[in-house]
C-alpha cells in the first residue's frame, strides 16, 4: 500500500509528466525552426547531419565504416546506406573501398560536408547563446546538470 507521501510524488511526476508533455512539442519546434538553412530548408536532414558530426568527430584518414556509422546512428545497415548514399550524391561524403579488405566500404567527409557540418555548429552555437544568453548563469547550469543527469538515464 502506497503512503501519502508517495501517492503526493506520484501526483507530482503525473504533473510533471502532462506539464512536460505539453511544452515538448514547441519547445522542439521552436529549436528546429531555428536551425541552420542547411537543417531547416531540407538541404539536410537530421540524421545525415548527426552522420556527418560523427564522420567530422572521427576525422581520420581511413573514415569509417558503414557498421560504424550504423551504429552511431543508431540505425539499421540499411538505414545507414541510405543516408549515406544521399550525403554521397549531395557531395558531403565520399565512399571507398578499405585497402586491405574490398568488401569494407570507407566513409570520409568531404570538404563540403565539413563545411556543412561547420556552419551548422556555429549557427546552433549562436542560437544556443540567443535563447539561453536570457537567463541567469546559474539557470543555464541547473539546465545544463539537468539535462546531463536525463541524457545519462536515456543512455541505459
Amino acid at each position: 500500500m502506497k503512503t501519502k507521501l508517495q501517492k503526493k510524488e506520484a501526483r507530482d511526476l503525473g504533473d510533471f509528466a502532462e506539464k512536460l508533455t505539453r511544452v515538448l512539442p514547441f519547445f522542439i519546434r521552436e529549436f528546429s525552426r531555428r536551425q541552420s538553412n542547411e537543417l531547416y530548408k531540407g538541404k539536410i536532414t537530421v540524421q545525415q547531419f548527426v552522420a556527418l558530426s560523427f564522420l567530422n568527430y572521427i576525422s581520420t584518414d581511413k573514415g569509417a565504416t558503414m557498421s560504424e556509422i550504423a551504429k552511431s546512428l543508431h540505425v539499421t545497415m540499411p538505414a545507414a546506406t541510405g543516408i549515406i548514399d544521399r550525403l554521397v550524391r549531395d557531395g558531403y561524403c565520399s565512399r571507398s573501398s578499405d585497402l586491405s579488405d574490398r568488401r569494407i566500404i570507407r566513409v570520409k567527409i568531404t570538404s563540403k560536408g565539413d563545411k556543412t557540418a561547420q556552419k551548422i555548429y556555429k549557427h546552433r552555437k549562436e542560437m544556443i547563446i540567443n535563447i539561453f544568453g536570457k537567463l541567469t548563469k546559474h539557470d543555464r547550469d541547473e539546465y545544463l546538470r539537468i539535462f546531463t543527469k536525463v541524457g545519462e538515464i536515456l543512455k541505459v
